[in-house]
């Protein structure tokens, strides 16, 4: 097991307990539950840049590293929809949970065909992950009720994100259509 798979591993570690803090009673649970997920974003940098710089990438990093992102953000998202309740931060979360599944299921198809290079991540990607993690941890630093400006920033990062979000959704739909379509003048499906 190297190093990188065990950060990995402990990045999808932490999501019990990110939740249990998240749901903890008292006013210090808004910043520890911000740091909790803060350390799980870094360990997700580190463990890819660890995998590179060591020579230790495997088969079980390259699975795991993106399922343990996006089941850290996924988490983060619904419980801070359960926070703030609304149409406007529901909506953003739906944008983004949506292109993960849609994305997702886009490279695990374009991989079986041997295609997954061009689906490969985008420097655009890199800065919507940088603001999705950044409102994430605003929002969850904060008791919106106690730092409105803190939740209008956290608000503004998240839509950045969303917009972000879509964006690399249409890029990536754009370099697959040509596979995606290439069976349906044979009336495959």
């Amino acid at each position: 097991m190297t190093l990188a798979n065990q950060l990995t591993l402990l990045r999808v570690a932490l999501i019990p307990v990110f939740v249990l803090v998240f749901y903890l009673p008292y006013k210090w649970s808004y910043m520890a539950s911000a740091i909790i997920f803060a350390a799980a974003a870094v360990t997700d940098w580190l463990d890819g840049y660890l995998a590179r710089k060591l020579n230790q990438s495997t088969p079980f990093g390259a699975f795991l590293d993106p399922v343990a992102d996006k089941l850290m953000v996924a988490t983060a998202l619904v419980l801070l929809v359960g926070l703030h309740q609304n149409a406007w931060f529901t909506i953003a979360a739906a944008v983004i949970i949506g292109r993960e599944i849609a994305v997702s299921g886009l490279r695990e198809w374009m991989a079986e065909l041997g295609q997954r290079a061009s689906v490969a991540v985008t420097v655009v990607a890199k800065f919507k992950t940088t603001a999705q993690m950044a409102a994430i941890i605003v929002l969850l630093a904060f008791d919106v009720r106690e730092y409105p400006i803190m939740e209008t920033i956290g608000y503004v990062l998240l839509y950045i994100a969303a917009a972000l979000t879509l964006w690399t959704m249409v890029v990536y739909l754009r370099a697959a259509w040509p596979v995606l379509m290439s069976d349906e003048s044979s009336g495959k499906s």
